[in-house]
């Protein structure tokens, strides 16, 4: 009497296992495809918050170099210390930003050296007095300038900023005057800056030169 059924091991039960196999291998190349499209998402949502977190700091470098130049030339109501870069004065400058100076005030490093700039710790804990060896100015503090930090999309923390002060020779002057003997007319300042993103590790440094003008001087 014929069997109603297909032997094991007959075409049909071949074909289906066949199939079988096939379907598991599509059913591992859908689930490799989805972990890598994961994985491309993840990598892109990454870069971007890093991409907008290099802005954040980019921004806060940039207004802490015009809170230099306001240090530097003063405001109405919030003078700052522009008193120290009257014309004929270096007072407050120090080498290497040292004890003794003004904060943030420096003098360039000497000849051969590294630019003061590379060689400063300016990215240090933040204290208000200065008091833990970083001579860098936090944003804010000789203007009055506010800034707020730490929360969502703000800088993890103030920037920071120092001014070096350099020589700057007119047409036709001595190139070998010594720093001290110039007028502030012809003094050079280089103020480099350092701005946070979100995350503390997020750090952008921006550099400008400003020279300030003096009352009743050509250009």
């Amino acid at each position: 009497m014929a069997s109603a059924g297909a032997s094991c091991g007959s075409p049909v039960c071949l074909q289906r296992g066949a199939i079988l196999v096939y379907v598991l291998c599509l059913l591992v190349v859908i689930l490799l495809l989805g972990i890598s499209a994961a994985q491309m998402a993840l990598l892109g949502e990454k870069a971007a918050r890093g991409e907008r977190d290099r802005h954040i700091a980019f921004q806060a470098a940039e207004e802490a170099l015009m809170d230099a130049q306001n240090d530097i030339e003063g405001l109405p109501g919030a003078p700052g210390r522009s008193s120290l870069f009257a014309p004929g004065s270096a007072a407050g400058f120090t080498v290497g930003c040292g004890d003794g100076g003004e904060l943030g005030l420096c003098l360039p490093a000497e000849k051969g050296a590294p630019a003061l700039w590379l060689s400063m710790e300016l990215g240090g804990a933040e204290a208000a007095s200065g008091s833990d060896g970083n001579r860098a100015v936090p944003y804010g503090r000789f203007t009055g300038a506010a800034m707020q930090t730490g929360q969502g999309f703000l800088p993890f923390r103030r920037p920071r900023y120092i001014i070096e002060l350099l020589p700057f020779h007119l047409p036709g002057e001595e190139a070998g005057a010594v720093i001290g003997s110039l007028a502030t007319g012809n003094y050079l300042y280089r103020v480099t800056a350092i701005g946070f993103g979100a995350q503390d590790s997020t750090q952008v440094v921006l550099q400008s030169y400003y020279r300030k003008q003096v009352a009743g001087a050509g250009p």
